[in-house]
């Protein structure tokens, strides 16, 4: 295994189990042209193999303009009963592929559409990862806790965990 395989494996244990991520786009709107707009989303997949997330979104939707505009995103997902943390910057795209789309549909994606797949609204978007960087803190609380308070007392910076940067692309 690569090492480029490797971190997209680590990234990929690290956001799969956490339901919602910030997704992020530089507005198109007139009024706020330019300015940074976040929303929650759901990942549908994160593929390992080739260093893309997937979203459902709706093809009439701001975020759909926003990447149509401005492709480059960041997507950040965080758990913070696990003190995980991780942010990854990509190059977003809306995919025309009907299968993929049935490939990764379900129930909960149609509590969004419920025509099913075949609703022309939908919108399947990619997010190809050009970079992420994640903390990773494996320390139980009260270590935490102990660090921060020498850190205070002795000066300096408490060391928790692990901080990561991943360049995918």
């Amino acid at each position: 295994m690569s090492d480029k395989d490797a971190s997209l494996e680590s990234l990929r244990d690290m956001i799969k189990d956490i339901r919602f991520a910030m997704f992020t786009t530089r507005s198109h709107r007139a009024h706020h042209a330019g300015h940074l707009h976040s929303r929650p989303m759901t990942t549908q997949k994160v593929g390992v193999d080739e260093g893309t997330l997937w979203f459902f979104m709706s093809r009439k939707g701001d975020p759909v303009a926003d990447i149509a505009a401005d492709p480059v995103v960041n997507v950040n997902y965080a758990d913070p009963d696990k003190d995980t943390y991780v942010s990854v910057s990509g190059t977003a795209r809306v995919v025309n592929d009907p299968a993929k789309v049935r490939a990764l549909w379900n129930k909960a994606v149609e509590a969004w559409f419920p025509k099913g797949p075949d609703d022309p609204d939908v919108a399947l978007v990619a997010v190809d990862i050009g970079h992420a960087h994640y903390w990773d803190i494996k320390e139980n609380k009260l270590v935490q806790l102990l660090a921060m308070t020498k850190a205070v007392i002795v000066g300096g910076v408490p060391r928790l965990g692990e901080s990561v940067e991943v360049p995918v692309r």
